[in-house]
């Protein structure tokens, strides 16, 4: 795996890619990674000849009362993880490299970018949208993959790549889960041995409420509103559970089909993401 921090010498070394005749996939990551990121490595094989992957801890999606400093950086075992999947090159860049002056120039998703996740973390999903176009700028895949765990973002950058017509195919990889159903997640390392025990509940109370609304219950809200009291009932402190349109998410009706349940809820101090298609 070769490793790159330099902007023009990585546009080289896959200028050269290009002229092999080979297709190049993308996955953009923070580091600190697990199997959930390592499965989307090798998923990006499947859809191209060549995996390049990033690791960037990217100040401008961390909200002011997020450490950015204490984001755990794990580099020399991701590094390794990243080689045993077969990644090929390394985009690894320093904040100098990615932000040599202030940006000033930012993407702007629409309004979903302050409902969900965004009402919980003002600005995320600008730095988010604003970080990977400049990766995409540098890399230019043919391909790229994120997580389906972090729904929102993959649908913004979804849409994002459609209204620029970047000449990208988004994928979106399943969610990796233990095998109890919990979520892999760097911030499972957080749970105490009792909050990990309870983790997978959060799991199992989307699973209830899919089964609900596939047994003709449209009552979203009520559904919803039970769903999170009863989490709440055992130790969590939720921020959202909501019944949503996978195309937009955009609030779901009866007559809706492709309906995503996204939830989030503090277990301790840990903040857990998740979702369940219907």
């Amino acid at each position: 795996m070769e490793i790159y921090s330099n902007i023009a010498e990585l546009r080289s070394a896959l200028a050269k890619v290009r002229q092999e005749g080979r297709t190049i996939a993308f996955a953009p990551t923070m580091g600190n990674l697990h199997a959930g990121h390592i499965s989307l490595m090798r998923q990006a094989r499947e859809h191209a000849d060549c995996v390049v992957a990033s690791i960037f801890v990217n100040r401008l999606q961390f909200g002011p009362n997020e450490d950015f400093d204490k984001y755990p950086r794990t580099f020399d075992a991701d590094c390794t993880q990243l080689r045993d999947a077969g990644v090929e090159f390394l985009f690894a860049p320093t904040e100098i490299d990615l932000y040599p002056q202030p940006q000033t120039y930012v993407v702007e998703p629409p309004e979903i970018q302050f409902l969900l996740e965004g009402e919980c973390r003002p600005g995320h999903f600008r730095g988010v949208a604003t970080v990977v176009m400049k990766l995409f700028q540098i890399v230019q895949p043919d391909v790229a993959l994120f997580g389906k765990k972090d729904y929102q973002q993959l649908m913004v950058l979804r849409n994002m790549v459609s209204q620029f017509m970047l000449p990208i195919k988004i994928v979106g990889g399943e969610t990796v889960r233990a095998d109890d159903g919990l979520a892999l997640s760097s911030r499972n390392g957080y749970l105490s041995p009792e909050e990990r025990a309870e983790a997978p509940r959060l799991q199992q109370t989307l699973k209830n409420i899919r089964q609900a609304v596939l047994s003709g219950n449209h009552d979203y809200d009520a559904l919803c509103r039970m769903a999170s009291e009863n989490l709440d009932s055992h130790g969590w402190k939720t921020d959202y559970i909501s019944i949503r349109r996978q195309q937009d998410l955009g609030p779901a009706s009866a007559s809706d089909t492709d309906l995503v349940v996204v939830a989030a809820s503090k277990l301790g101090t840990p903040r857990l993401l998740d979702n369940i298609e219907i």
